[in-house]
């Protein structure tokens, strides 16, 4: 089986000797359109292929988030039905529950610190979080497109294969 790179090289290199000949320019278009056709239905079947596998990839996404959404509405279940138990012991005035599976009770947390009034507090409490700063693009870019300078940055334009 021959691969699209090697069909490309040898259609450059078969374009380059057909140039150095001395033909006819019709001999030279049959010659390359042959090489062409090879090139192309090469190039189309990888396509496809391509194609198969963003299918299935997104097929693949697609059931991640079916399993995801089912997993968080089992855990969220678990933590209601905890929630249920935790609330109904405390209710009837029960502290501990055992089974030969596990053993339940009611603990009291650690304490915890609650800031209900920022402005409040002295500034030796208070930590400096740093702001973090990243390039707006889209800024940036109408701003290149607009005319304007913008040291650091500049448009660049590439190519892309497109599909449709």
């Amino acid at each position: 089986m021959t691969s699209l790179y090697e069909i490309s090289a040898a259609f450059r290199k078969d374009a380059d000797l057909l140039m150095d000949l001395d033909l006819d320019d019709q001999t030279v278009a049959d010659t390359l359109e042959s090489i062409v056709g090879e090139l192309e239905v090469k190039a189309v079947n990888v396509i496809y292929f391509c194609q198969n596998l963003a299918a299935t990839a997104a097929a693949i996404k697609e059931a991640e988030a079916k399993m995801a959404a089912r997993r968080k509405a089992l855990e969220n279940r678990a933590d209601a039905l905890k929630k249920y138990v935790f609330e109904n012991m405390k209710f009837a005035g029960i502290s501990k529950i055992e089974c030969p599976h596990f053993k339940l009770s009611i603990r009291d947390n650690p304490a915890s610190v609650e800031v209900f009034d920022q402005a409040q507090l002295p500034a030796d409490y208070m930590r400096e979080v740093p702001a973090t700063y990243t390039p707006d693009k889209t800024l940036i870019g109408k701003a290149l497109k607009d005319g304007f300078d913008v040291p650091g940055a500049k448009l660049v334009h590439g190519q892309r294969l497109d599909i449709k």
